[in-house]
């Protein structure tokens, strides 16, 4: 559980790695092979046998790629690992380049050879995304071409970390809130109402919650690697690894649920000939789109059935977050009380911040993991925005700074993300004149009222329109899902500039993380978790309007909030919440903590 802080990758792996890639590539007679960092299951997080572009770069960040070709290669990251990626990879070996802005399609246009065979491995791409590669390679006069024995693997070989197989346990209904069996036949009817007859599921996260279990197979995510084939009358069958599944399993599942071992899939996959499938073309690989068309099987591209409902959190769901919050509140009130005393006296570095916070997190007893490594950045590693300290880039806070920390807890009732920037020592006007402004476009989230139909995107403005005014913005987006004792990142849902057709519904869970980043200087982020309330009047309008209620529950920094900078009804939202947070998490806190807490939530 506890986060490591020194890296097990670094520059020398591309000169170790890359020329036994590049003669596994020679064995098939490629010219070249795509590395993303996806892996079969289009995991963010990665079991380390999955996590090829880390072995064949050193890259360890958890968005990114790469391509090598004969005599060149080239890493892409976006612009949260810029710095990291130049501290990782071997720049002589690999040329660094951007994710976003052309990416891998421009770079095999630019660099691949007329007539060259560059070789992809199908399991890890999504169709869509091929669909760009190859016409890219097409215009360069090479041709992409499907292998069955990925040469990364090859050249990894007997070194490569066995695959995960953690045990799958029950997800009790005490937790969950609806049984498998209503959730089965819940998905069925969608898969129904768009003409089908089953779905394959391959979201460690779908079939998670579908069938109200959860494993460990992925660090940080308490998710179980695997397949489902669901029937539009809510049988399934479920492939795991026989060695991940508990004494109590069967049982759990029940007899409309056939285990079977992974090696089944593709015969499963054959039997659905003549049938009509829905396949998910942003979370599903290739492999399966041509092993359901070669099957005789009628692919419905269509989005994952179980997202939005997983989404849209049932009554126990909440509730069960609510608690996981208050928890959570008391442990991280624990360790901002540690801050502004011990931590101004003799201020922590960063990897002293992350371990304390952990350590207030186990000592609740309920900790199960953390739901993603601690961000603490400190000064001028607070304006990275993904920064996770490490032994070689560690800093110590100092007086006149500001320290960020970004950091989340999975318990089996919920999953939690909260970020609190914290002042070490005396802020100079700037800094609270830009906390400020980041602080009253997250009380704008907060309190917006919306009428159904409204999505992320409409709403992002919000969050911005007091840092747009004076001339800054943040190159984030502005809020994203999150699961109940799942994944910290969690769609459909989304804030962001970015279009999203996905409206916002009740029991949806959101981050609300307004930023503002300095470069070379400091970051400011305020982040809590919101859940979108059910439609209800207002007293005199004439449509009901959906909201948001916060889940989070832990001080905001008084001393960095310029007042003057606050309207009235700001000022008033402000101790509205600081008085929640008093009421709620001051009960559970020891008495020196808990007077604490009153100071530092006192009306502004």
């Amino acid at each position: 559980m506890r986060q490591t802080f020194d890296e097990t990758t670094d520059r020398s792996f591309g000169p170790r790695h890359v020329p036994l890639i590049r003669q596994a590539m020679a064995r098939q007679g490629l010219d070249g092979f795509l590395v993303p960092h996806e892996d079969e299951h289009q995991n963010e997080y990665l079991p380390a046998a999955n996590d090829r572009l880390a072995w064949a770069t050193g890259f360890t960040g958890s968005a990114g790629a790469a391509v090598i070709l004969k005599d060149k290669a080239a890493v892409f990251v976006d612009g949260r690992y810029t710095l990291q990626v130049r501290d990782q990879v071997d720049a002589g070996l690999f040329e660094i380049r951007d994710l976003v802005d052309g990416g891998v399609p421009a770079y095999l246009e630019a660099a691949a050879g007329r007539g060259q065979r560059i070789g992809y491995d199908p399991r890890l791409h999504s169709p869509d995304a091929l669909a760009h590669l190859k016409a890219a390679a097409a215009r360069a006069g090479a041709e992409l071409t499907p292998v069955n024995d990925n040469p990364l693997d090859q050249a990894w070989g007997q070194a490569r970390p066995a695959q995960p197989t953690a045990p799958v346990v029950p997800q009790p209904l005490a937790f969950s809130g609806e049984d498998s069996a209503a959730k089965r036949a819940r998905v069925g009817q969608a898969i129904v109402h768009r003409g089908a007859d089953a779905t394959v599921l391959t979201a460690p996260s779908s079939i998670a919650w579908l069938f109200n279990v959860r494993g460990g197979d992925v660090i940080r995510s308490p998710l179980p690697i695997g397949q489902a084939i669901l029937a539009k009358d809510g049988t399934a069958r479920l492939f795991l690894d026989p060695a991940k599944i508990t004494q109590d399993l069967p049982a759990w599942l029940g007899n409309q649920v056939t285990l079977e071992a992974p090696g089944d899939l593709p015969g499963a996959l054959a039997d659905l000939k003549g049938q009509k499938v829905v396949v998910d073309p942003a979370l599903s690989s290739a492999w399966y789109f041509k092993a359901l068309e070669d099957a005789g099987a009628t692919v419905i591209r269509a989005d994952d059935p179980c997202a939005l409902p997983r989404a849209c959190k049932n009554p126990v769901e909440i509730e069960g977050t609510r608690q996981a919050h208050i928890r959570d509140g008391a442990a991280l009130t624990r360790f901002l009380h540690w801050l502004a005393t011990e931590g101004q006296i003799n201020p922590p570095d960063e990897i002293e911040a992350v371990s304390k916070l952990e350590a207030f997190r186990e000592a609740t007893g309920a900790l199960k993991d953390l739901s993603f490594d601690t961000i603490a950045g400190a000064a001028s590693n607070g304006a990275i925005v993904h920064y996770r300290p490490i032994t070689r880039l560690n800093k110590r806070a100092e007086a006149g700074s500001l320290l960020l920390v970004d950091s989340g807890a999975q318990y089996l009732d919920g999953t939690t993300d909260v970020t609190r920037t914290v002042a070490i020592g005396e802020p100079s006007p700037e800094m609270r004149e830009r906390f400020t402004l980041v602080l009253k476009g997250h009380l704008a989230l907060a309190a917006i009222r919306f009428p159904a139909g409204t999505t992320g995107s409409a709403i992002d403005v919000l969050a911005r329109h007091a840092l747009w005014m004076h001339g800054l913005d943040y190159d984030h987006g502005t809020g994203h899902g999150v699961g109940s004792y799942l994944g910290v990142h969690e769609g459909p849902q989304r804030i962001a500039k970015a279009p999203n057709a996905v409206a916002l519904k009740p029991g949806m869970i959101l981050s609300n993380e307004p930023g503002y980043y300095k470069e070379g200087g400091y970051g400011i982020r305020i982040e809590n978790l919101q859940v979108v309330t059910a439609a209800a009047p207002i007293p005199g309008g004439e449509r009901p309007m959906l909201g948001f209620e916060t889940l989070t529950l832990a001080p905001i920094d008084r001393r960095l909030v310029a007042r003057d900078l606050l309207s009235a009804c700001e000022r008033v939202q402000l101790d509205a919440y600081h008085a929640r947070v008093r009421e709620i998490v001051g009960p559970l806190l020891e008495p020196e903590i808990r007077r604490w807490l009153a100071d530092a939530t006192a009306p502004i």
